[in-house]
């Protein structure tokens, strides 16, 4: 049920929950409270579109329509909620494929519009209802104990309010692109009155420090899993500059041809500039007087003295030109430098404050203000207005893990290609205005996010090739990759021949590697039909696929003994499996609840899957359907059923039925039986994989191979 708007309060001006204050009733409401200002708040944001059609327009090449977030955000508790256990059903299966993944220009997220069939908003709005009065549902009847922690049944409720408010931001900057004429004004946005001649911009000297990032796991604030571990570092003295650079100081750059000049960019930036061909910001509109500047609902006036936002490669290049005519060396801050300035100048943090000290949490505009509007001692804008972008690629802290119900928050972007942005802006909530949050965005990529350049000696950590650390992901690196022991073929070169074998004189168009982890079966595939599509559940293994079959080459780290690690390269050429790999689409995807699109294939091959997922059964009854008539399903699994993964009334075998044993490939015969016949004598097949040097887990999948009839 949703509460009353006078119940609701000011849904701009709200603070993200703390974990470990009042008792259980008055937390369980605090939660409701923000659950309901969230909805309200991106509902607020959404009433700015003029009708419907709005919603299916694509203004960013780079991200999905803003249909996709309006359901993409009510999706996510759904499928996190499912993932907990905390449910036992979906609201609707199909808007929980279609809306689920929602990560923004990786390569395996799919902005092909032909393959979504958008429903309309109104049944959208209808599911964000049922969606909504079900969670208020579980935070009125789940038990609450405190402090709320990882482990907490509230944690994916929390988790998905924080999520939707990072949506609130990006589907503004989608908006902030959109033709005015599909946009309306609307009471919640609006926009700084304050606007003048940009300010002097100046380097003032900050002393030396010790810097510690990262927070405790027992923090008060709820926390993405990049925030948590620790990282210590010296900070040398620098100066940085006491204003964000503003439109008014970007312009120099603009006028001195800066946008021309090759020597002013990175190779990247460059590439960008020839691709691209801008002339001056995105949000900058040229005209004859001889700028105004775009806002969330409407073009103004260029307010010189407001923050200049920009990707990372244009404030690069900025900082670079600026270098050039100082003599100075100019550059952005690294987060350590960024998190000395803040820590330098105790701001309080979001739940401590009783009004944000900065263009931030809504509280003051829904625009960016004058750079020298917020003053923190001698320097502006420590927090808010802007995000602010740095020198610092992102990645993990020491003690670094990756929450098990959302393992695509953060690994994704830990390629060395994704610069940190801190300190939040006027549109950032929740978990994003806090000081440990930690964004970052490819550096080609538009925010509402800004800079400020600091003169500094100091030598930067130098991105490396990223060898994988996380256990899991780099034992299956191993598996996939690495050379055999005990004279062991590999288990996806070994299911793939043998479905090869099957067949023969069949056609070989397209195939399916479901639960495809990093990949290995997809290349073996590929070496035979003419499209392979590889799914996995994990955003993690899906990553190291790719990069596989981008630069034909992952690096990672073994455990040895203790913690002695060895460090490993694999090369696809080295397998022979370096042909073809175009031919492959990598997916993030739910084996149990797939989009539409992934159908007509001639053959599926699920390895070591069925008994990792939570409803096998309906895995086996949604995979009929895109398979054709006389294609192939091939189940490899060693049949290890656990609790953890599959409720036991859900297995298919392994458990006395009857009062007699009944076995998993009886299981199978019974689900499959009125679709298909089994075409081979069900093999055993070996593999082997190494957890240290000389610790190896020696196992075998049974492989059966099904014909589909009809």
């Amino acid at each position: 049920m949703s509460l009353a708007a006078e119940e609701i309060g000011e849904a701009r001006n709200t603070r993200t929950v703390l974990l470990n204050t009042g008792n259980a009733e008055q937390k369980r409401e605090e939660i409701r409270n923000y659950l309901h200002n969230t909805f309200v708040l991106e509902e607020q944001l959404y009433e700015v579109l003029k009708n419907d059609d709005a919603f299916y327009l694509r203004p960013e090449s780079l991200r999905h329509p803003l249909v996709f977030y309006y359901g993409h955000t009510a999706t996510f508790f759904i499928n996190k909620l499912t993932l907990a256990s905390l449910i036992q059903s979906r609201i609707n299966p199909r808007f929980e494929s279609i809306f689920a993944v929602g990560v923004d220009e990786m390569s395996w997220d799919d902005l092909n519009k032909s393959n979504y069939d958008w429903p309309s908003i109104d049944e959208i709005r209808e599911y964000r209802k049922a969606v909504l009065e079900l969670i208020d549902s579980l935070i009125t009847s789940m038990p609450l104990n405190l402090p709320l922690t990882w482990e907490s049944s509230f944690w994916p409720i929390l988790m998905g309010i924080e999520h939707q408010r990072i949506h609130i931001e990006t589907s503004s900057a989608i908006i902030r692109q959109m033709p005015l004429e599909h946009l309306q004004t609307h009471s919640t946005w609006d926009v700084c009155p304050h606007a003048g001649e940009a300010p002097n911009n100046q380097l003032i000297e900050v002393q030396a420090g010790l810097v510690t990032l990262g927070k405790k796991r027992n923090h008060q604030t709820y926390g993405w899993d990049n925030e948590y571990g620790e990282k210590t570092t010296q900070v040398a003295e620098f100066s940085a500059s006491k204003y964000l650079v503003s439109n008014g100081e970007f312009l120099g750059f603009i006028k001195d041809n800066g946008y021309y000049e090759k020597k002013y960019w990175t190779d990247e930036g460059w590439q960008w500039v020839q691709f691209k061909k801008p002339e001056h910001p995105l949000f900058w509109v040229k005209k004859e007087d001889p700028y105004t500047l775009r806002t969330l609902l409407e073009e103004q006036d260029m307010p010189w003295n407001w923050p200049a936002e920009v990707n990372y490669l244009e404030a690069k290049a900025f900082c670079n030109w600026l270098a050039s005519k100082t003599g100075k060396s100019i550059r952005l801050p690294t987060e350590e430098q960024w998190q000395h300035l803040h820590q330098l100048h105790d701001i309080p943090d979001q739940p401590e404050w009783e009004r944000a000290p900065g263009n931030i949490n809504l509280e003051h505009w829904a625009s960016a203000c004058p750079v020298d509007h917020f003053a923190f001692g001698e320097f502006h804008d420590l927090i808010g207005n802007a995000w602010q972008w740095t020198e610092t690629p992102i990645s993990g802290f020491d003690g670094f893990e990756v929450h098990p119900l959302y393992d695509d928050f953060s690994t994704p972007t830990f390629d060395t290609q994704h610069n940190l942005i801190k300190g939040g802006c006027w549109i950032s909530t929740g978990n994003e205005a806090t000081k440990h949050a930690r964004y970052a965005f490819r550096r080609h990529f538009y925010q509402h996010a800004g800079f400020r350049y600091v003169e500094s000696i100091q030598t930067m950590e130098k991105p490396t090739a990223m060898y994988e650390t996380d256990t899991a992901v780099s034992q299956y690196c191993h598996f996939h990759y690495g050379p055999s022991y005990f004279d062991v073929e590999d288990l996806s070169a070994h299911c793939v021949r043998l479905c090869m074998e099957h067949l023969k004189n069949k056609p070989t168009t397209r195939a399916l590697d479901l639960g495809c982890a990093v990949g290995r079966a997809s290349f073996e595939l590929a070496q035979h039909f003419d499209a392979v599509t590889g799914i996995d559940f994990s955003a993690r293994f899906i990553r190291v696929a790719h990069q596989m079959q981008q630069k034909g080459n992952i690096h990672y780290e073994l455990t040895e003994e203790g913690e002695i690690v060895s460090y490993h390269e694999q090369q696809l050429s080295a397998m022979g499996l370096d042909k073809n790999q175009e031919s492959i689409a990598f997916f993030q995807g739910d084996a149990t609840n797939l989009k539409p699109q992934f159908t007509d294939y001639d053959l599926v091959l699920a390895i070591n899957l069925i008994d990792r997922l939570r409803t096998p059964a309906v895995f086996l009854d949604d995979i009929r359907h895109r398979i054709n008539v006389g294609g192939i399903l091939a189940i490899a699994s060693p049949y290890t059923w656990l609790e953890e993964f599959t409720p036991k009334e859900n297995w298919l075998g392994g458990k006395r039925k009857d009062g007699e044993p009944f076995s998993t490939l009886e299981g199978l015969k019974e689900q499959l039986g009125k679709n298909f016949k089994l075409i081979n004598e069900p093999a055993d097949v070996p593999f082997v994989i190494r957890d240290t040097k000389r610790k190896f887990q020696h196992s075998f999948s049974q492989l059966s191979i099904w014909e589909k009839v009809i």
